[in-house]
């Protein structure tokens, strides 16, 4: 019998305050639990606007405690209403003056199972980040979840294969990343460089970008999420590049072991050959 996990995302438009996007969020993922989805992840900072457009002290306000926070507490309880595995992405503040890009991971159950630190921060126009956040210190988790092992990669993440190949090396089957890129920035990038981390390290990807322009600066954020497979093959269509949209597809894990044995790049990889590109 095959190994099929039915995942969802979803792209979303900023509707202008937490409480609202937040109910937003859960209606998609109760539509999609109704789907039959068994997994779902939101995009970057999902429950605020993409404030790192500008740098301005009051947009600290958007960050909370993971766990113990009212989003992932919230997340939680929709998690065990669903039934479903939730990837949560969300402004972290640890203590004061210690602030991350994070996502929480809830399984089906609503046990917190961790939570990801966004590695690479940029601080270029219209993605000042530096501004707000600290370098993630938490490793690259993968998480045994209800569905398998499921790690997160970060928006400019994606830009670094290292971090690909560490959640591989650590298991990984699906990793979801939630990001927020825009149009005349990465267009061109967006449906290259995740399909090639889904060969290179043979597992699926979900790609998640926001959608349409938001009050803090001119970022056309353009959508066009979607799910990759092992052999960099989208499934099903990629979502539209205007609209808010839920995607929900059905994912063959069994293919990730037959790239493995046909295509066998982790047997043939040579860490002794590497030191050199872990030198500053």
């Amino acid at each position: 019998m095959a190994n099929v996990v039915r995942a969802a995302l979803v792209q979303a438009t900023w509707t202008g305050d937490t409480e609202s996007m937040v109910a937003k969020h859960e209606e998609h993922a109760r539509e999609a639990a109704r789907r039959g989805a068994k997994i779902i992840g939101f995009q970057e900072v999902f429950n605020a606007p993409y404030f790192c457009q500008v740098q301005e002290p009051g947009h600290y306000r958007w960050a909370e405690p993971v766990p113990d926070g009212p989003t992932t507490r919230r997340m939680q309880e929709l998690a065990r209403e669903t039934g479903m595995v939730i990837v949560v992405p969300v402004f972290e503040v640890e203590q004061s003056g210690f602030y991350y890009n994070t996502a929480a991971v809830i399984d089906a159950d609503g046990t917190v199972l961790g939570k990801y630190r966004k590695h690479h921060i940029p601080q270029v126009k219209g993605f000042w980040e530096k501004y707000y956040f600290k370098p993630g210190n938490a490793g690259w988790p993968v998480f045994d979840t209800a569905v398998g092992k499921v790690g997160v990669y970060i928006c400019y993440d994606r830009h670094f294969p290292e971090g690909w190949r560490q959640l591989g090396l650590n298991g990984a089957q699906l990793v979801y990343n939630p990001s927020a890129t825009s149009r005349g920035l990465s267009a061109y990038l967006w449906q290259l460089e995740q399909p090639a981390a889904a060969v290179a390290n043979e597992y699926f990807v979900a790609a998640i970008n926001r959608v349409g322009q938001e009050e803090y600066g001119d970022n056309d954020f353009y959508g066009t999420s979607y799910f990759v497979d092992p052999r960099g093959q989208f499934v099903g269509e990629v979502a539209s590049d205007k609209g808010e949209e839920l995607v929900v597809r059905d994912l063959d894990f069994d293919l990730i072991d037959e790239v493995r044995q046909q295509w066998a790049f982790y047997r043939d990889r040579r860490p002794d050959a590497y030191e050199g590109l872990v030198q500053p």
